[in-house]
């Protein structure tokens, strides 16, 4: 090997240029850092999102994103074809549910125990002709949504954050996760009739919802001609 990925490659950013990773793959195989580059440079952004949605603090997800490509680099042996984007985000999630098991591990009150980030990131960026008012509730929204995901067991929650968040298909998401594509759907149908229970048993988790709806209608209504 020429090298090891420095923090530094993982500050860089990039657009998903898919069809260049068989040859950059191969080339990493062989050893050569700089085409390994390329590959970081190209999915960064995907993993380091799957990292936050999951960990939801910025410095964690920043480390197990590292983590994740300087994994891979020491597995690149271990990969034998296919999409490079669900193999990597297999491997960040692995890292990223190790970070999440060594936080219950952590005791009460340890020294090193950092506060956890919760600010929401699901749904709080303005709509395009929001209102102010529409855009506070959406934010509440949110903060809502996000914690009603954490009433979600492991496997689900990382299926609806694939699914209804990132946008991957099933079938992406059943290379990411390494299960079945039926599996991935059950998954996500039992994970979104969670969230309806969790969210519509709260009468102002409700109100809130319709409350929303209806500002969002009256701001669509005044942008008409």
């Amino acid at each position: 090997m020429t090298g090891e990925p420095s923090r530094e490659t993982f500050a860089q950013g990039g657009d998903d240029e898919s069809s260049r990773d068989e040859a950059s793959i191969a080339a990493a195989q062989n050893g050569n850092l700089s085409a390994f580059n390329e590959i970081v440079a190209r999915h960064e952004r995907a993993v380091f999102a799957v990292c936050m949605r999951l960990l939801r603090d910025r410095t964690s997800a920043e480390d197990a994103a590292q983590d994740t490509f300087i994994r891979a680099w020491g597995a690149l042996h271990t990969f034998h074809g296919g999409a490079v984007r669900p193999w990597l985000l297999r491997i960040a999630t692995n890292r990223a549910y190790d970070v999440l098991r060594a936080r219950t591990r952590r005791p009460a009150g340890s020294l090193d125990a950092e506060p956890f980030e919760t600010e929401p990131e699901w749904t709080s960026q303005a709509a395009p002709g929001d209102s102010p008012e529409a855009h506070a509730t959406r934010s509440e929204l949110s903060a809502v949504l996000e914690r009603a995901l954490d009433g979600l067991p492991d496997d689900q929650r990382l299926a609806i954050i694939l699914s209804d968040i990132q946008g991957y298909a099933y079938e992406e998401i059943a290379e990411i996760t390494d299960v079945a594509t039926g599996t991935v759907k059950s998954r996500i149908s039992r994970g979104r009739s969670r969230l309806r229970d969790l969210l519509w048993e709260n009468d102002a988790h409700r109100e809130l919802f319709e409350r929303y709806g209806r500002l969002t209608s009256r701001d669509e209504s005044a942008r008409e001609p």
